[in-house]
């Protein structure tokens, strides 16, 4: 169905909601619960202090999902927070089992550990699933060793330091149950720090610094449950799980930001380097507990050789780290190069929307996973007129305007995206039809309010095509089905939405397979002309002949007019249709006068469409038939609609036209919008009254339609046109138009649309019976 716009009033837009608000205000109200619980002493049950863990994780898990079903969010993206928030649930399950068992007994029970450990796994696993920069095989062998050196270095520390820091009362395997934990938070933060450092990396980078909290807590965790006293352990086991789930919120929080309110990518900073200096601090702690082992179990003379191995490697680390800063500078302009490229490559310079590429690119992954769209093809109604009459920088302007609007005006979960041109799209992450018609219509009441652009103050309706994905629907599919609906709804009348239905499609490949064969038709001469006489009412005299183009088509038969013509005007073979059509009129006028001279009709008319008023050649084309055939301007009628120049784009064409000579009808004049200024406009010789005013124009029921016919006959009187009655089907018609000041007319009643041979004999007959009629020529 299609639905016209409604009028818009000015209103300020209504802010959305600030995104992720709800789970991050849920994590911190139960970090806050629990800090206050343990400042007042852990009052009542522990589960109490134990409750905010899975409640925060919660949260965190919410938040993360959320991101991972977004159709704005770029595939990567997705894919890395949907993993996060499968880690948020396997920390939560351990979460959930630190409650039920709620004790605050040393080390970690392999109940917890077990979830958490696959949390830390799920973890890392999502820094995999992000876009990496090409690496060589050897700078894939560096990255595993440095992930190497932190693992083995973390688990020397802690078995040489931490275990050794234990009480004697705790447990072997929850003591390597939390040392599990705290290495794997080691090579989580390792990870992290690779991920943040990636030019290729699509995850923002303050994002991957606030979710760095998380392995840093399961350090803190892992060390504070072996080697720390009872009221550490405590305040770490109770606050560890909400500040975990705090920190997927925040990471979470400000990813959404980044989204809904894009900023340029930034480089890498001086965190960063912390994170690729992991390996070598590892080396350096390694070595301090070579000193520390040597200080306990060996002589003076084994201390020295280890003390200066480890002085040794201290500056070939410290030289590394000399190194790595150096690189880190060099590195940090090609990043934001890449960066730079990368958003280019994906966004439209002018408006800052999406591209054609990145909008393909997200309807493609959204349909490829079975998930429900919708797009929304956005075009505007008569832009190129202001590119025209105002220029491109004004044009420019209100495009980018359109775009701000458009963004303002979609939901958070919806893609705005500019195609091409004045063509817009937004794709929304559903696939029902109320949703989708209601975005249309909240869309053409935004658009509707008019724009300040500098000085003007500019309209910019626009045409909206919805379409709905269906099973199996590709993506070009589904844009080529909007575009369909698109152009339905400026066949309907311009400023409005339709949705697409399966029909349409079928209409359009009619059309285009009609076009095809129409083109053919010019070809192998399968049209040919009927001419329509035009009589002078008064006196009975034929006055001249309107040329009508028809087509016999070899297999369909005769097709009519109303269903050829459209097609040829949005092919654009109305042009080469058009120029045939004036050069067999004229032949055949020339033909006749030749044949029958006087008995002859004087002129012809020709309809001419908009289209063919824009060739710069027009003018000359006329000129150049004319005289092939021998013909005078004055024995040419050129017949114009109301619609096809009322935007003012073709008066210098009609101007040249009747400085030579040719006379210009108005055709169908009553049924536009500006008839009277059209008259001022444009030199007019011939108003031609639309049928829909002769009809039943003898009833006496539609005062109106009997109004206007006789203002038009007065207004030809006055300023001394003529009037041609269209479509005259009765004798009590033509009674009424002749007493109204008609003089001319034309319809079935007098006679049908005629081929050459009976439009000659007609025409002779016509001229011997009223030999002394006047002419209107």
């Amino acid at each position: 169905m299609t639905a016209p716009a409604t009028r818009a009033h000015r209103r300020r837009a209504p802010k959305q909601p600030l995104p992720g608000v709800f789970p991050v205000l849920t994590a911190v109200l139960a970090v806050a619960g629990v800090l206050v619980w343990l400042l007042l002493g852990a009052p009542g049950p522990m589960r109490i202090g134990y409750a905010g863990g899975p409640v925060s994780l919660a949260a965190g898990f919410f938040a993360c999902w959320k991101i991972g079903s977004m159709i704005v969010v770029a595939r990567p993206i997705r894919g890395f927070w949907r993993m996060v928030s499968r880690s948020a649930l396997c920390v939560g399950i351990g979460a959930t089992v630190s409650f039920a068992i709620a004790n605050n007994d040393p080390g970690l029970s392999p109940l917890v550990a077990a979830p958490q450990v696959l949390g830390v796994v799920f973890f890392v696993l999502s820094f995999m699933l992000l876009p990496r920069e090409h690496r060589s095989a050897l700078a894939w062998a560096q990255v595993t060793l440095d992930h190497l050196t932190v693992a083995v270095a973390g688990g020397l520390i802690f078995w040489y330091v931490i275990l050794d820091l234990a009480g004697p009362a705790t447990d072997d395997v929850t003591q390597h149950g939390a040392a599990l934990v705290g290495v794997g938070g080691l090579i989580a933060l390792v990870v992290i720090g690779r991920a943040a450092m990636s030019p290729a990396s699509a995850v923002d980078p303050v994002a991957l610094r606030i979710l760095s909290i998380t392995p840093l807590a399961a350090i803190g965790v892992a060390v504070l449950l072996i080697a720390g006293g009872e009221t550490g352990r405590l305040w770490m086991s109770v606050l560890a799980g909400p500040i975990v789930g705090l920190s997927m919120c925040l990471g979470a929080y400000r990813q959404h930001l980044v989204i809904v309110r894009p900023r340029p990518a930034a480089a890498a900073t001086r965190g960063s380097r912390l994170y690729n200096a992991l390996p070598q601090l590892a080396v350096v702690a390694t070595a301090a507990l070579v000193i520390f082992v040597s200080a306990r179990q060996l002589g003076w003379d084994q201390r020295v050789v280890i003390i200066g191995a480890v002085l040794i490697a201290a500056f070939v680390v410290a030289r590394q780290l000399l190194g790595l800063r150096a690189n880190d500078q060099l590195l940090a302009g090609i990043r934001r190069q890449q960066a730079e490229l990368t958003h280019t490559a994906l966004h439209d310079p002018l408006t800052g929307l999406a591209n054609r590429s990145r909008f393909g690119t997200a309807l493609a992954e959204r349909l490829d996973a079975h998930h429900p769209a919708a797009v929304l093809l956005v075009d505007i109604d008569d832009f190129k007129m202001v590119n025209d009459t105002m220029g491109h920088a004004v044009g420019d302007q209100l495009l980018y305007e359109v775009a701000q609007r458009l963004r303002h005006h979609s939901a958070v979960t919806h893609l705005p995206a500019r195609l091409g041109g004045d063509e817009f799209a937004v794709l929304l992450d559903g696939d029902d039809p109320a949703p989708a018609e209601a975005a249309a219509a909240t869309i053409l009441a935004a658009l509707a309010v008019p724009f300040m652009v500098g000085e003007h103050q500019l309209l910019a309706n626009a045409s909206i095509g919805v379409a709905l994905a269906g099973p199996g629907d590709s993506a070009d599919e589904v844009l080529r089905n909007a575009d369909i609906a698109m152009y339905a709804a400026k066949a309907s009348g311009k400023a409005s939405w339709t949705r697409f239905e399966p029909r349409m499609r079928q209409d359009v490949v009619n059309h285009a397979r009609l076009g095809s064969e129409l083109h053919n038709a010019l070809i192998r001469h399968e049209l040919y002309l009927a001419y329509q006489p035009v009589f002078d009412i008064t006196t009975g005299r034929m006055s001249g002949a309107e040329a009508l183009v028809r087509w016999h088509h070899p297999t369909r038969g005769f097709v009519s007019p109303g269903d050829f013509i459209p097609v040829a005007e949005r092919s654009g073979l109305i042009v080469p249709l058009g120029s045939w059509v004036l050069r067999e009129a004229c032949m055949q006028l020339a033909a006749w006068h030749a044949q029958y001279g006087d008995l002859a009709i004087r002129s012809i008319n020709v309809n001419v469409a908009a289209r063919q008023l824009r060739e710069t050649s027009f003018v000359d084309e006329v000129a150049a038939v004319l005289a092939e055939n021998g013909l005078l301007p004055v024995n040419l009628v050129i017949e114009v609609t109301e619609s096809s120049v009322v935007d003012g784009r073709h008066r210098d064409t009609l101007q040249a036209l009747h400085d030579m000579g040719v006379r210009l009808a108005l055709d169908d004049f009553g049924t536009g919008a500006s008839s009277l200024s059209l008259l001022r406009a444009f030199p007019v010789d011939v108003l031609k009254l639309d049928k829909s005013f002769v009809d039943g124009i003898c009833d006496g029921e539609d005062r109106g339609r009997l109004a206007v016919a006789a203002a038009v006959a007065q207004l030809a009187e006055y300023l001394n046109l003529y009037a041609v009655a269209e479509g005259i089907e009765t004798q009590a018609q033509m009674e009424r138009l002749r007493a109204m000041g008609y003089r001319l007319g034309q319809g079935y009643y007098m006679a049908k649309p005629l081929p050459p041979g009976d439009m000659a004999a007609l025409m002779v007959e016509n001229a011997q019976r009223a030999p002394k009629a006047l002419s209107t020529s």
